[in-house]
């Protein structure tokens, strides 16, 4: 009876090992291969905006990771993300991307040349996710810009997550971990934060803006890998899951649920918890860890 047991607890660890690992047979860059244009749609080899056909008014086009889209419309612009019910609001003035950019530069201005469509209309967008989406959902048509998302009129920004010099990851107090900020920005696991870790991981990549953690978009989406991402455990410093591919979705940064893959995986609630530590099981009692 023993032996059956142990046999059954490791066909089950099996099981989800395999639910966890996956691989894709699409390229990972996904929606941004840019209709077959791939690299070159985002990163122009020569002239910048210009080189791909933009007529950009940006003198520094180019200058800075070979950036191809028009961000000329966007700079000195004024947006404001996420006022929620208990009134926050952010507020972030686009920067250049000009020489020694700025980290919101490259991690908000650059993603908001071709996801903006108010300031920002040159890009190849379709406005549209490349990803299937359940059927269950009413409308597949999902929007991908977040100035013209057909909420309002254009320049509606305030239905989307907070981003920004300003949106600062908190630590302490009932709604955030038990972390602390170091003089340098970097956040410090406390006890229950270090189980989160331990069970998920931590895989978005804040931004150190006057050494605090702030959220940009390159915070929680890599821009180069949609539908997977590649976990390499390094101890159990930034994560405690096992090495291999992940699926993934929406270019997130770590392992997250689509498409009714398993109704009662908590992968993508996790993805959130990551930051907002309030609501996680570590610190509301719960020994669940991450299903898969």
């Amino acid at each position: 009876m023993k032996k059956l047991a142990l046999v059954l607890m490791v066909l089950g660890l099996t099981g989800l090992a395999m639910a966890q690992i996956g691989t894709v047979s699409t390229d990972v860059l996904g929606a941004h291969l840019n209709y077959g244009r791939g690299c070159a749609g985002c990163h122009a080899p020569h002239s910048g905006a210009r080189g791909n056909g933009i007529a950009s008014t940006d003198t520094v086009s180019g200058d800075v990771a070979l950036w191809g889209q028009d961000v000329a419309p966007l700079v000195g612009k004024t947006i404001v993300t996420g006022q929620f019910d208990f009134g926050l609001s952010f507020s972030e003035t686009l920067p250049a991307l000009g020489v020694r950019a700025a980290p919101d530069a490259l991690g908000v201005t650059a993603c908001l040349s071709c996801h903006d469509g108010n300031y920002a209309v040159g890009a190849m967008m379709k406005n549209t996710v490349f990803e299937t989406v359940p059927s269950t959902y009413a409308s597949n048509n999902i929007p991908t810009e977040l100035g013209n998302d057909g909420n309002a009129a254009k320049g509606d920004y305030l239905n989307d997550h907070p981003v920004g010099s300003a949106a600062i990851i908190g630590c302490g107090g009932p709604y955030n971990w038990d972390c602390t900020v170091s003089a340098t920005g970097k956040i410090i696991y406390g006890p229950n934060m270090q189980k989160f870790v331990n069970n998920y991981g931590f895989f978005v990549a804040p931004a150190a803006i006057n050494n605090q953690p702030a959220v940009l978009c390159t915070t929680c989406h890599n821009q180069h890998v949609m539908n997977i991402v590649n976990v390499v455990n390094d101890g159990g410093v930034t994560t405690g899951l096992g090495s291999g591919t992940y699926l993934s979705a929406f270019f997130v940064r770590a392992p997250y649920n689509i498409n009714d893959q398993n109704p009662g995986g908590n992968q993508t609630a996790q993805f959130c918890r990551q930051c907002h530590g309030g609501e996680a099981n570590e610190n509301n009692g719960s020994t669940a860890g991450t299903i898969f």
